[in-house]
């Protein structure tokens, strides 16, 4: 398996990707094919497949924040069981934002991660795929080391229509495992930066925000 990043709508890897996306995710939730031309660009952002016998069996986005020394997995897609698609990626996404880190002078803090909550919202189908169950995939996530965030979690529709979507966690993985309360200053920093592409939020986002700012400190709990 080949671990190759994508960085022009033009590669014919990225056409594979996105119809890999297509299969798994609802279509409110995938990107117009074009309007990847920017994301794959940013030097910022890192958007990588997993190759297998010449086809996309998984990809992952995920960025990294200088400045707040910490990364944010934007998505991870397991195309096909019984591949060992999930941890390739995972490795291969830590190695290389490990790197990153230490390019900016730094040994990375930890990542970000919005992870679905089936227990309280069950319609999540993922095209079928059972790698990508929800119940599944929170427990690996679990077994990886991510936590929760001890608040009520909403983030702004990325239709930029104003409307708020629950039914997730906001999680992180602490590159130590002493870790365990984050500085609520670096999660409304982070939270404002991330959605800081969309204009048009919603007031519950920004009350989730006013509340975080009276707190010095966020616990992590498991998940």
């Amino acid at each position: 398996m080949e671990y190759r990043r994508i960085t022009s709508i033009e590669d014919p890897l990225f056409k594979k990707m996105h119809e890999l996306m297509q299969e798994v995710f609802p279509p409110e939730e995938v990107l117009a094919f074009d309007l990847w031309k920017e994301p794959l660009e940013d030097p910022g952002i890192r958007v990588c497949v997993a190759v297998h016998e010449g086809n996309v069996v998984g990809a992952t986005e995920y960025r990294y924040y200088e400045d707040l020394n910490v990364a944010m997995t934007d998505f991870t897609i397991i195309g096909q069981p019984g591949l060992g698609i999930g941890r390739f990626l995972a490795q291969k996404r830590l190695e290389d934002l490990n790197a990153w880190a230490a390019a900016n002078g730094k040994q990375l803090f930890g990542m970000f991660a919005e992870i679905y909550d089936p227990y309280r919202v069950e319609h999540y189908e993922f095209g079928g795929i059972k790698p990508m169950d929800p119940y599944v995939r929170r427990e690996v996530l679990s077994h990886l080391g991510y936590k929760r965030l001890d608040f009520p979690y909403v983030h702004p529709s990325w239709n930029n229509d104003g409307e708020a979507v629950t039914g997730l966690d906001l999680c992180f993985l602490p590159m130590d495992d002493n870790v365990n309360e984050l500085p609520a200053e670096l999660v409304v920093k982070f939270l404002k930066r991330y959605y800081s592409v969309l204009s048009n939020k919603p007031k519950a986002w920004y009350e989730m925000i006013e509340n975080l700012e009276t707190k010095n400190t966020v616990p992590l709990l498991s998940i």
